[in-house]
């Protein structure tokens, strides 16, 4: 297995770090110990991530600003990836913003908070992918026409069926795709065959479950991921990253959390050697959807 991979054109440490969490309740204002915030961060890069996931709406700008505090002047090695398509109203609620001049608008509150001249990639998030089907050549032109104005490096897709990916593929060069994906949530089979099709990398968004569905708990309390827990001495949100570096070299994970307890564990997640029979107790892994699917029926 691996420990780097590429984004784009650029080497990185296969493990990174989503900055999500970073922000209060419902990623949504400060957090309630902005110290702590930035010692996770500076934790993390101390460690050897090497790639941060963000964005301008998570608060808003409060998780960009934490970075900002944390860690400018950057390490030269080190890439931050943001999206754009997404605000929030006063009350912290998710409103799309997907069009052309709210995605460049996006961009440039990006580079503000960061305080950067360039940014290393920025992710198209489509909210509605029906919405989003006739309009995807304008919102992909606007990132192009920003990437050859020198203030973005590479483009990515978030939250698009394959399909989608294909579309985009025909209109600009992609570097990664970011989608909903991992050992309990499997629906994006499609879209990481298709990023080892093409060469790009697939950064699942909710690597250990999402937190809205369980999260960690619901990884838990799964007997197969239990079980291989206890054989590797490792916690269960450990064997749910180790699964997913091992699943595919396609894949880079960026888990969040506030605790620095918890980055080192993540971190060490790339040191579990999962074997075939690992693997293969982890096919039985309870799927989300089949929970979901049982629960409306």
């Amino acid at each position: 297995m691996s420990k780097t991979s590429f984004l784009g054109d650029k080497p990185v440490n296969r493990i990174g770090f989503g900055a999500m969490q970073l922000a209060g309740p419902g990623v949504f204002g400060p957090p309630s110990d902005p110290e702590g915030a930035r010692a996770v961060l500076r934790r993390a890069v101390e460690l050897g991530v090497d790639h941060i996931d963000t964005a301008q709406f998570y608060g808003p700008d409060v998780v960009n600003e934490l970075i900002r505090d944390a860690l400018h002047p950057y390490p030269d090695n080190l890439k931050l990836a943001t999206k754009v398509g997404g605000a929030r109203d006063e009350a912290g609620g998710w409103l799309p913003a997907q069009s052309p001049a709210e995605l460049r608008a996006g961009v440039e509150d990006n580079l503000r908070t960061l305080r950067l001249e360039r940014i290393d990639v920025v992710n198209l998030r489509l909210f509605d992918e029906h919405d989003s089907e006739g309009s995807l050549p304008e919102q992909l032109g606007a990132l192009q026409d920003l990437r050859q104005e020198g203030k973005l490096a590479e483009i990515g897709i978030s939250n698009a069926a394959p399909d989608t990916v294909r579309r985009a593929l025909e209109l600009v060069d992609i570097a990664c795709v970011q989608n909903n994906y991992s050992v309990v949530n499997r629906a994006g089979e499609d879209e990481l065959a298709l990023c080892e099709e093409r060469g790009l990398a697939f950064v699942p968004f909710f690597p250990l479950g999402s937190a809205f569905a369980g999260g960690p708990a619901q990884l838990a309390s799964d007997p197969a991921i239990a079980d291989v827990a206890t054989r590797r001495g490792a916690t269960p949100a450990q064997i749910a990253l180790a699964w997913l570096l091992h699943r595919s070299e396609s894949i880079l994970v960026i888990p969040g959390t506030r605790s620095i307890g918890h980055v080192e564990e993540n971190v060490a997640a790339g040191d579990i050697e999962l074997d075939e029979r690992d693997m293969l107790r982890l096919e039985d892994a309870t799927q989300l959807g089949s929970r979901m699917a049982a629960a409306e029926h």
